[in-house]
């Protein structure tokens, strides 16, 4: 058997942090952002509020649209950088809120590939016998590791949470193949020191300020364009199928120009490339469920399309999916 997905569903927090905001925080402009990174505003999780409630939102749309109960999911993966808890997961936080009675849970980290890498833990379990439904989530609150003095990055990143929902399905169907990757070499690229074993919390950790993301944005968007675009014709490949065939491509949200970058070299039309950033900023591992969820409700691809996931994030890690909707 292979995995399908049946469901899908989103959430943002309604606090919505735009452009013209952060003009009065740090010293840049709605023009000069919106022109870099094609980012207009993003969505803010109000102080306190735990990754889980963002992702029993969207879980509960994903399991509404699929028409499935939350007893009968088998499988949860929660892919997140900003977890309740360094434990226990948020993915058993999550199963608890909405009644998986049933399932068993873990948290997957790879940064902004965190949802690509958490469908394919999904999809092998499934594979291998392991369940037959599962609830795959990518979720963020991204402003708790910002740092809104710092203009680079702070500009960049937004809160929310996109969920699917699996089911088995006869092989060639649903998701087709997973193609997952890292290069720890490159770690400083993306990074956040502190709040680990490394550098544990402490009032000297706080004042040199190692609880943020910490980025080298030129050499992180050439590593990003690269890995994408091989990643992406990695699962073309495998599949024995070109870019004209694919319905529709969703690349991470991290920046307007990468996805233009990506999808020149693809060669791939516009129309067929779905961005939605301009909306909630890089959402991490939200990100591509999020676009999943958006895209679907905008009427962009139909039972049988094939669309192709590709992401990239901190480790380094890249990885994509190609899958038939």
């Amino acid at each position: 058997m292979a995995s399908k997905i049946i469901g899908l569903g989103m959430y943002a927090p309604p606090k919505e942090l735009t452009n013209s905001d952060l003009e009065k925080m740090v010293d840049t402009n709605d023009a000069w952002i919106t022109e870099r990174t094609g980012i207009r505003t993003r969505h803010i999780a109000e102080p306190g509020s735990p990754n889980s409630d963002l992702c029993v939102e969207a879980a509960r749309k994903a399991l509404d649209d699929a028409g499935v109960d939350p007893a009968e999911i088998d499988i949860v993966v929660v892919g997140t950088l900003t977890p309740d808890m360094p434990f226990p997961s948020t993915a058993c936080f999550l199963q608890a809120k909405i009644g998986a009675t049933r399932a068993y849970g873990m948290d997957l980290s790879a940064a902004c590939s965190g949802f690509v890498y958490s469908l394919s833990v999904a999809d092998a379990l499934i594979r291998a016998g392991r369940g037959k439904k599962a609830l795959v989530v990518g979720s963020e609150i991204l402003s708790t590791v910002v740092d809104y003095t710092d203009r680079s990055t702070c500009i960049l990143f937004g809160d929310g949470a996109g969920a699917v929902v699996l089911s088995e399905c006869p092989e060639g169907e649903g998701v087709l193949s997973c193609h997952l990757h890292s290069d720890g070499d490159l770690w400083k690229l993306i990074y956040c020191p502190g709040g680990g074993t490394l550098h544990p919390y402490s009032p000297e950790m706080l004042e040199q300020r190692l609880g943020f993301i910490r980025m080298a944005g030129n050499e992180t968007f050439k590593h990003a364009v690269l890995r994408m675009v091989e990643a992406s014709r990695e699962a073309l490949d495998r599949n024995g199928v070109t870019i004209d065939d694919v319905k529709l491509f969703i690349p991470h949200q991290a920046n307007l120009r990468i996805i233009q970058v990506v999808g020149k070299r693809l060669g791939i039309p516009d129309e067929r490339v779905f961005v939605d950033l301009e909306k909630y900023g890089n959402t991490s591992a939200a990100s591509i469920p999020i676009a999943l969820a958006e895209a679907k409700a905008q009427g962009r691809f139909a039972a049988g399309d094939l669309v192709l996931v590709v992401a990239f994030g901190g480790g380094l890690t890249w990885a994509s999916a190609l899958m038939r909707m």
